[in-house]
């Protein structure tokens, strides 16, 4: 029973940020890229890739990751993803901006982080692929990092 309950409250983190980074995805996917006005306020080493390459890099991250957080698939490695996302755009974007969402400052990015923290550190969880890949193969130590 714990393992169902530990299993169902991942499973609600991993669909509503998934939902989240989705919908900025698809954002960025149907949108104008505005990346070519910040460049320069990226850390290094993406301060440095072309505005368009940036852009491909955060629209596809942000729809293939959340895909995979949704079925629970190679989970550490999206929240990682997410999470240096979140980073770059906290750093880039919304550092200057303070606290407050509403002038556009990072509350949404710790948020975000906050929430990536649990997955990054335990995984998706027992209703998940991680967990069934690594239930059907537990010989395999690489699996477990999953």
């Amino acid at each position: 029973m714990t393992a169902c309950k530990n299993g169902l409250g991942f499973l609600v983190l991993r669909l509503f940020l998934a939902y989240e980074f989705f919908e900025a995805g698809l954002s960025k996917l149907n949108g104008e890229n505005w990346f070519a006005s910040i460049q320069e306020s990226f850390p290094f080493p993406f301060n440095v890739l072309p505005a368009d390459l940036s852009w491909a890099i955060a629209s596809g991250a942000e729809i293939l990751l959340p895909i995979l957080l949704t079925l629970g698939l190679f989970t550490r490695f999206s929240a990682l993803g997410l999470m240096i996302l979140t980073a770059v755009a906290w750093y880039a974007v919304h550092a200057g901006n303070g606290y407050n969402v509403c002038n556009n400052g990072y509350k949404m990015a710790l948020i975000y982080l906050v929430m990536l923290v649990p997955l990054l550190l335990q995984g998706a969880g027992s209703l998940s692929l991680d967990f069934l890949l690594q239930k059907k193969s537990p010989t395999k130590r690489w699996l477990k990092f999953l």
